[in-house]
């Protein structure tokens, strides 16, 4: 018998509404297999500004920090976009990482053959198509110093700064180096040292890095040739490595190539514990109407499963579940082809995760 500790930070926007889909798929492994969860509730971002007047409080920082794994749904929306920067639904997010200390963000792309009518690419480019993006999340210029924006002599003028020490980039880098060990022994480094001095030394230290990875092929590219060959020849990337704000612009446009943010799961992992969460953001303008796509969701518990739980077998099921029920012609509306293709359902929310729940069930029954 196995127990998780998860801490559910719903969230705002769609945030609960995702999440109870992946609590369904929870239960249903706690009554099928030999793991139980341990569940504890928090509120976040916006939600936690509304109820205690700051977004993340010291009493959810003690109870994440005690934990397996986090499962957050979303956060932040308009309704908290008129306040002070350091009082808003994000700055929760940025101190929330910095607190688990995850400094490493796993997101897979994945392209999916049933959803290629929903793939602004020619199916011939993506078809096997999966890659993994493992960005730096806890440094970089989202927490760099100084920062601000003051005035002088009536102009105002705008300071972030991106600063990277050796140990914080060599730390990500063995992340990626032994998680493209375990794959296809191909990592691609994205920076921009042709112009930026912190970007030269990224570069120097996953170069010092790969002696210690003979087996595994390293390639550097700058950022803007990336987001080129991202579009053009997506099948050439197996993992990659990139800074906190190169790897937020390039996993997001990499989600979007797949068909959806809605599809795209991620995984923020650091010396213990894990925080595991859609890409997607809290959709406000879709927000309790039932339409939210919970996939991206979901396979993030696959996700937590696998990297907090040890368990492969178990995110592996939800996978195929997942795959199985695109190939029945399950769509929610971000994934459904313009005017419904030929066999697509387009279901809302709960069908969705219904259909899932389904065929894991169904998946654990044959075992």
């Amino acid at each position: 018998m196995t127990e998780l500790k998860i801490v559910l930070l719903e969230g705002d926007g769609i945030g609960p509404e995702v999440v109870s889909e992946a609590v369904k798929v929870m239960d249903l492994l706690e009554e099928q297999t030999d793991l139980t969860f341990a569940v504890e509730r928090a509120d976040f971002g916006g939600a936690s500004l509304d109820h205690h007047g700051e977004p993340l409080t010291d009493a959810t920082v003690s109870l994440v920090k005690d934990a397996d794994a986090v499962l957050l749904g979303a956060v932040g929306g308009p309704k908290w976009d008129d306040l002070p920067p350091d009082s808003r639904p994000e700055r929760g997010l940025l101190r929330l990482r910095a607190e688990m200390g995850v400094f490493a963000n796993l997101r897979p792309a994945r392209f999916f053959d049933s959803l290629s009518d929903s793939c602004p690419l020619r199916p011939e480019l993506t078809k096997d198509v999966e890659f993994l993006f493992v960005r730096e999340l806890i440094g970089g210029i989202y927490f760099g110093e100084p920062r601000g924006i003051s005035a002088e002599e009536g102009v105002r003028r705008g300071v972030s700064t991106m600063v990277y020490d050796e140990n914080e980039i060599r730390r990500v880098g063995r992340v990626a180096f032994e998680i493209a060990q375990r794959r296809k022994k191909h990592l691609v480094s994205v920076d921009k040292a042709n112009v930026l001095e912190v970007q030269r030394l990224w570069r120097e230290v996953m170069s010092e890095l790969s002696a210690d990875y003979p087996d595994v092929t390293l390639e550097h590219l700058y950022v803007d040739n990336c987001a080129m060959q991202l579009v053009t020849r997506p099948g050439q990337f197996d993992v990659v490595v990139t800074g906190n704000m190169f790897g937020d612009i390039l996993s997001d446009a990499a989600a979007a190539m797949t068909g959806s943010l809605g599809m795209l799961p991620s995984a923020s992992i650091g010396a213990s514990g894990g925080l595991f969460e859609p890409v997607h953001g809290s959709a406000p303008d879709i927000a309790g109407q039932g339409k939210a796509n919970p996939l991206a969701m979901i396979l993030s518990l696959g996700m937590l499963l696998e990297h907090s739980g040890g368990r492969a077998d178990l995110a592996a099921l939800i996978h195929e579940s997942v795959n199985a029920v695109l190939g029945r012609g399950f769509r929610t509306l971000d994934i459904a082809s313009h005017g419904g293709g030929e066999g697509e359902r387009v279901v809302g929310t709960v069908e969705m995760g219904a259909a899932v729940l389904e065929e894991c069930r169904a998946r654990l029954a044959q075992k």
